[in-house]
């Protein structure tokens, strides 16, 4: 009888690439096609309500029902002219994907049957909350929740085989208003940093009225054979392969990151890139990544609440359209030990409705003071909350890329480059700023001069969790399978509040009689003294960096349940609460959500473990020790030297040898597991599953692949990294 590993990796080796056309050869003929977007409103709308909406959309003012009517109706005839049956509120509940409930535009009616799409139901719909991650915020009898339309993210059509349905991004929060999801605190974050951020461009720009937050991110993620996928039980329940040995190829000749595009692979990148331009999607970028089977795409920045819901659609479009070529995809952060896991690099800066990039220098000291005040108090407000930032980006998958040598530490830096830092030193260290021209804007001259050529000005840093690379920062340490809105959310939030104190500071200089620009630079000199600890400019992956980061002060929180204890401490309550983005409720909610998911990953990694262990790695080696049992008893009996019998005893020995061990520590780990299951308080509970109960996964996995480089090859269960990492 033929091994699941044994069929799977002959349906592996027989796979056609399915034909894919693209609907045009220009991408600007399709794009957007199955997005409600401006264009299609202004066709489908009235010129009043149109209008209306755009306003609804740019200066986040109410609709009233009349209007939501005229805009649903519009709506259901876009949608049903492009072969839409059903709508729903598309929404990101707190389990880290999106959720969707279909609803018919069919009605029965006296006469028949018609299709309708009240305003009621664009604006507001009823989704049951009960089964959806609270906190403690609602009673699990309790099953009322609601979704709430967002008319600053576009609605869309989805397409599937079986039919299309018109998708509304949307808020979800409990009966009570609570959020529980990811949009609605971050709508409330960037409201916030739009307004504080209005306020502090009043200084230099009075005709700047709004600041968007803009985002591009860049998706690493693996693709794997369906097949052996399925051939591999810890892949497909955890996202990762808890055992393994290391190909003896792997990504040390640097032959894969940016090499030639296998053409099976080839041809599902053009299929999902296809159907993403067709939802708005703006993807720019393809390329092979750094590990074997290991690949990137990237957008063009968008405003960050489209682009996170771009980001969110994008990967479950991806894993929709992966099936259609027999491939599976890992976002799991680190799916294979040994080689490079993947991250979800977010690129962020703030654009005015002026068309200016507040990260981005100009050429005269006024724009520069400009873009100072951004650039510091960005520095400030990370320096001030690290620790925040640090749990934005916490889970049990992307505890296993930080602080490892292929992705940014624990620890929180800003990286600037030699040109930058120098600049910012010079500023802090110079006495003197006062030096006035005669112009009708009485610039204050003195300020040392800012490279012109500042997009590549300086190396970058790949080490870094936050660097400068020349007009945005980078926030490299968000995990390939994060929903971005959670480090979005922090950021924006530590942004805001800080230009709020930023404001403060500088009027009450202003009052005392300073000159603007002497109040402005005074406040970012002292602000540059106060948040250096900060900035690091060498090597991030260093033994040097953690004991020179423990000397200024900088936390290093290496597993995700202490990490997590940020959002609940008093300085980010007040941080929250102050800014309206969350109530000390909510805070601790989300605190509980995210110990629980943390313990309960873990929990199905263990149960995994045992159950894979016990069932296909003991059985297999075994059987294989039995058969070298019965080679050796067979060598003996026909009377052969024993010299000739030490090689099947040696082997016989080790096979023993790790097998005890392995089967100790599984037994051991099992009874762990049973102890921690007991623990009520969830953050002990998640503190125990990672201390006590994960502290046995690497001995496990240490002997498992001891036991596969021994074990003959085809009698060995599971598919091997060698098998699973490259694609043909």
């Amino acid at each position: 009888m033929k091994s699941l590993r044994t069929i799977a990796l002959k349906e592996a080796q027989s796979r056609i690439s399915p034909e894919v056309k693209s609907p045009s050869t220009k991408i600007s003929d399709f794009f957007g096609a199955n997005v409600f977007d401006k264009r299609k409103m202004k066709d489908f709308l009235s010129k009043e309500v149109y209008e209306k909406l755009v306003s609804s959309i740019d200066q986040g003012e109410l609709i009233n029902h009349e209007d939501a009517n005229h805009i649903a109706t519009a709506m259901k005839s876009w949608a049903m002219g492009k072969g839409a049956t059903h709508y729903t509120h598309w929404f990101q509940p707190l389990t880290g994907s999106t959720a969707e409930k279909h609803d018919s535009f069919f009605e029965p009616s006296s006469d028949g049957a018609i299709e309708k799409f009240a305003g009621s139901a664009l604006v507001q719909q009823e989704p049951d909350a009960s089964s959806f991650p609270n906190g403690g915020i609602r009673n699990t009898f309790e099953a009322r929740g609601y979704t709430a339309w967002d008319p600053s993210s576009p609605a869309f059509i989805m397409e599937s085989k079986a039919g299309k349905t018109l998708c509304i991004p949307t808020v979800f929060v409990s009966y009570t208003g609570e959020a529980l999801d990811y949009k609605a605190p971050l709508l409330k974050a960037l409201s916030a940093l739009d307004k504080a951020a209005v306020d502090v461009c009043q200084y230099f720009d009075k005709s700047i009225s709004k600041v968007n937050a803009s985002l591009g991110i860049e998706q690493e993620y693996f693709l794997v054979d369906l097949a052996l996928y399925n051939a591999r039980p810890d892949l497909a329940l955890t996202g990762r392969t808890l055992f393994g040995h290391m190909s003896a190829k792997g990504q040390q000749l640097e032959d894969h990151y940016f090499g030639s595009i296998p053409e099976r692979v080839f041809t599902y990148m053009v299929d999902f890139e296809n159907e993403a331009l067709k939802l708005g999607i703006p993807l720019k970028t393809r390329h092979n990544e750094v590990a074997p089977s290991q690949f990137e795409c990237a957008p063009i920045y968008e405003e960050i609440n489209l682009a996170i819901d771009h980001n969110q659609l994008l990967m479950d479009l991806m894993e929709k359209v992966a099936l259609r070529h027999n491939f599976k995809v890992l976002l799991h952060e680190k799916p294979y030990a040994g080689i490079n896991g993947s991250g979800k690099h977010n690129n962020w800066s703030l654009i005015t409705d002026t068309g200016k990039n507040l990260l981005s220098p100009g050429k005269t000291p006024k724009n520069n003071l400009m873009f100072l005040t951004f650039f510091v108090n960005t520095i400030k407000a990370v320096h001030e909350h690290a620790d925040l930032l640090r749990a934005s980006i916490a889970s049990v998958s992307n505890d296993h890329r930080l602080g490892a040598n292929e992705a940014p530490p624990a620890i929180i830096s800003i990286f600037l480059g030699s040109q930058l830092a120098e600049v910012l030193d010079e500023i802090e260290s110079s006495r003197s700023i006062i030096k006035k021209v005669k112009s009708e804007d009485s610039l204050w001259l003195g300020i040392p001069k800012i490279p012109q050529i500042l997009l590549d000005n300086t190396d970058r840093n790949r080490t870094s969790p936050f660097a400068f690379t020349g007009n945005k920062f980078e926030l490299r340490a968000v995990g390939s399978s994060a929903n971005s809105s959670a480090p979005m959310t922090v950021l924006n939030t530590i942004m805001a509040d800080q230009l709020n104190k930023f404001k403060v500071e500088v009027d009450k200089l202003i009052k005392k009689g300073e000159k603007k620009d002497v109040a402005l630079l005074t406040i970012i000199k002292k602000y540059l003294k106060e948040s250096k600890d900060i900035r690091f400019e060498g090597n991030g992956y260093s033994q040097e960096w953690e004991d020179e980061a423990a000397k200024r002060g900088l936390s290093n929180i290496k597993t995700t349940p202490k990490a997590l204890d940020a959002y609940v401490t008093e300085k980010s309550t007040e941080l929250f609460v102050n800014n309206n983005i969350f109530s000390k409720r909510e805070l601790h909610a989300r605190h509980e959500i995210l110990l629980e998911s943390y313990y309960k990953k873990l929990q199905i990694e263990a149960r995994v473990m045992g159950e894979v262990t016990n069932s296909m790695i003991i059985p297999a080696t075994i059987a294989y020790q039995n058969t070298l049992i019965t080679n050796a008893k067979g060598l003996k009996d026909l009377g052969v030297a024993k010299e000739s019998l030490d090689a099947p005893v040696s082997i016989i020995n080790k096979v023993s040898e790790h097998l005890g061990i392995l089967k100790t520590n599984i037994d051991a780990m099992l009874e762990e597991r049973k102890k921690t299951n007991t623990i009520e308080d969830t953050r002990e509970k998640a503190i125990s599953y990672d201390e006590n109960v994960k502290s046995y996964f690497d001995n496990i996995r240490y002997h498992t692949d001891k036991l596969e480089q021994i074990v003959d090859d085809s009698v060995w269960p599971l598919p091997k990294f060698r098998e699973l990492l490259f694609l043909k």
